[in-house]
Formats: structure tokens, sequence, C-alpha cells
């Protein structure tokens, strides 16, 4: 490695941790005031808001990985620009298009490490975190997985344990469906089989139930049957992604699949962290070309606030594609790509001509 590109290499680096330092400690900051706000009126130790907090922070701080990186490239290059250092590389002959390929590759390899590594440890933590934050939450008696078996959902009402499967989704009904109704000792009350049970409302309707008590059958047309779940519930229980390492969103793309549950949301993820490495690219040869652009200024100030103004923009940008995608408005490739298409488009017009800045 060359003495110049070792330089900016770590200088790149060294800009990059002080900005991730600093977004994590504010996210932490925030995350603890919202622990602390929840855990009020509970009786814990001291020290569980903490912990909570900081194992939730990392899944949040990678949600800002973006505009990390946009906010870095502006420390780089204010050190650059505070100490002529650019001038010195120019006049060496080090064009200004040979730094961008340099840190670009740099992000690249940097935005790899954090999806295969940071990402996959904050996932885990994330998880983590919803699994004992759920002992303080009313639901916490209610209990909803996917498996290769289908729905799996555990409920209990009115002192009652329910244990329902069913084999796939339809809209807002669930498709072979078996009911196991317990007392609170675990002694089985009795099974219902149906094919079709409307699950719109929280008051299900059960088509053709067949009810097994002891050794007796008796069928019903229209079964209405009370749990704590309804279609919408069960959507939000699996809408946060964010949990989930790579390998366990695939694997559970393909649980989804035999489920004939909507991939959407889980097609968004895996297409979001497959771009995100080249959205780091955009966001740092965005951020260097401003910089470059307003390197005469005086205020450093003026020339952070215009990265973070723009910044906002990009992220309102992504947000409405992505809702377009949440709400299949739009596919989800387009949803994820033509923000960067859009940026792509903006960095292409504007790198024009930049070895002369």
């Amino acid at each position: 490695m060359n003495t110049y590109t070792k330089f900016l290499v770590q200088t790149y680096i060294i800009s990059f941790l002080n900005v991730f330092f600093i977004f994590f400690c504010l996210i932490y900051v925030l995350n603890l005031l919202t622990e602390l706000e929840f855990f009020k009126q509970t009786d814990v130790k001291t020290y569980f808001p903490l912990y909570l907090s900081l194992i939730n922070t990392p899944i949040f701080v990678f949600e800002m990985f973006p505009f990390i990186f946009l906010i870095s490239t502006q420390f780089f290059f204010n050190t650059l620009f505070t100490d002529n250092e650019i001038n010195i590389f120019k006049y060496s002959g080090l064009k200004n298009s040979k730094i961008f390929s340099i840190l670009a590759t740099t992000t690249f390899f940097i935005g790899i490490l954090i999806i295969s590594i940071f990402y996959n440890l904050s996932s885990n933590l994330k998880n983590l975190y919803l699994g004992l934050k759920s002992n303080y939450t009313d639901d916490k008696k209610y209990l909803a997985v996917i498996t290769n078996n289908g729905l799996w959902i555990k409920d209990i009402y009115n002192e009652k344990i329910l244990m329902i499967n069913a084999s796939s989704f339809n809209n807002n009904e669930l498709i072979n469906t078996y009911i196991s109704e317990f007392d609170k000792n675990f002694e089985i009350i009795r099974n219902i089989k149906s094919q079709k049970v409307d699950i719109t409302n929280k008051e299900w309707i059960i088509n053709d139930a067949e009810i097994y008590v002891q050794n007796n059958k008796e069928i019903i047309e229209k079964l209405k049957f009370k749990t704590n779940f309804d279609y919408k519930l069960i959507q939000n229980l699996f809408s946060n992604m964010s949990s989930l390492s790579f390998i366990e969103l695939i694997e559970m793309r393909k649980n989804y699949k035999k489920l004939n549950y909507s991939l959407t949301e889980i097609d968004l993820q895996l297409f979001k962290l497959i771009s995100f490495p080249f959205y780091f690219i955009l966001m740092f040869i965005f951020s260097a070309i401003i910089m470059m652009n307003t390197k005469t200024f005086k205020s450093k100030s003026l020339k952070v606030i215009i990265g973070l103004f723009l910044s906002v923009i990009i992220y309102y940008i992504n947000n409405f594609f992505y809702i377009l995608g949440t709400t299949e408005k739009v596919n989800v490739v387009s949803s994820v790509f033509i923000p960067l298409i859009i940026l792509t488009i903006i960095n292409a017009l504007l790198i024009k001509n930049i070895n002369d800045k």
C-alpha cells in the first residue's frame, strides 16, 4: 500500500469511527430515555434499562450508517482542507478522482463488514432485547411463530390455553387449521379442526368446525371462537425484520412462501441489505462532491448543515419509496433501487470536472 493511500484510508477510518461513536452515544441516550419512561412504574433493577438500551442501540445505528458515511466524509475532507493536504496531494500529481476511488473502495469494504458482521450481531442483540422486554409487556402470554410446519400460535384466553396450527394463509383466513384447547392445568378440553377460519377480527369464524371432545365428534357450520389474535396483530408480530440475521431472513422467507404469507417485507429487508454497500458508496461520493464544491466556504458549520439538509432529503426520498414498496404500490426491487439510481444520476451530473476543484 502506498504511503498516501495508507494515510488517506487511516484518516478516513478515524473520521468514520469518531462519527460512529457520536451517533452510538446519541442513540443510546435516546433509547435510555425511552426505556426509563417504559419502566417508570415497574420494579426492575437499575442496570436493566441501561442494559436494554445498550443491546437495542446497534440496530438503530445500523439504519443510520448511510448518514454516518455522509458526515464522516465531511469530517474527513474538513481535515484535509484545514491542513491544506488536499492541495499537497494535487501538486504531487494525485487527482481528486484517485482520492475518490481509494475511499470509495474503502467504503465498499467497510460496508461488507457492516452487513456481514455488524448487522448480524445487532439483529441478534435486537432479538435478545425483544425477548427480555416481552416479559414486561401485556402480551407476554402470546406467542406466534412460523416454521416449516406452518403458523403456530400459543394464546391464553379466559384461563384457557390455546395451541393453534395452520398450514397456510389466504387473505384474512387460516387454511387447514387445528386448534387444541386446554385448561390451566394443561388438561385437554377439546380439539377443533377446520379447513377455513376467518380471522379478520379477534372473534374468529370457524367454518365447518369438527369438534372432538374425548371420543365424541360434532360438526358446527359456523363456530365463533374468541382469541387475542386477529389478522392485523399476526401481521404485526412478523413485521420486525431487524431482529433476524441475513441467514435467518432467507430461512424465514422459505417458511413464509410455504405458508403463502406475504413476502413483501422480508424481500424489502433482504434487498435493502444487499444494496447497502452500494448505498454507502453513493453517499460517500455525494458528500465528497459537496465538500469539494464548498471548500472555499470558510464556515465548517455551514458545510455540515448543507450536508445534513441534503441527507434529510435523501432520507425522505428513500422512506417514500420504502412505503410504496411496503404497500405494494411499486414492486420491491423498484422501491429499493430507484432512490439509488436517482442518487447515482445526481452524482454523475455533479462529479464532472471534479479534478479541477
